[in-house]
């Protein structure tokens, strides 16, 4: 789970299914299906089946796109101490607490 404080969120279903939390609740999106996720809102999302899943990902104002740039700059998965410093540089914040039940839950793999 994370949210971002300065940047509205849209997530747009091309391919597949995707599983999201927004304002708490757990729902499924399917090709065409539109997903929002307002700044200041805790959320998160997922591939919700078993064949591979695609989107368009629009997140807006610019800005936030410099933090999935520093991310491919890793040499070795980040851990969650370093995602969660990282995250805060750029106004976000994650809860791993919350998230790994999720991922326990949907036998999620990051």
């Amino acid at each position: 789970m994370h949210r971002h404080h300065d940047e509205d969120e849209y997530t747009y279903v091309l391919t597949g299914r995707i599983g999201a939390i927004i304002e708490g609740q757990e729902v499924v999106a399917e090709p065409g299906d539109l997903l929002f996720k307002p700044r200041g809102q805790w959320h998160t999302f997922w591939n919700a089946g078993d064949e591979q899943a695609s989107c368009l990902e629009i997140i807006s104002p610019a800005g936030l796109e410099q933090l999935f740039r520093h991310f491919t700059t890793l040499t070795e998965p980040p851990t969650p101490e370093l995602m969660a410093e990282l995250a805060g540089s750029y106004h976000c914040d994650v809860d791993f607490e919350t998230t790994m039940p999720l991922v326990e839950r949907h036998r999620l793999v990051f």
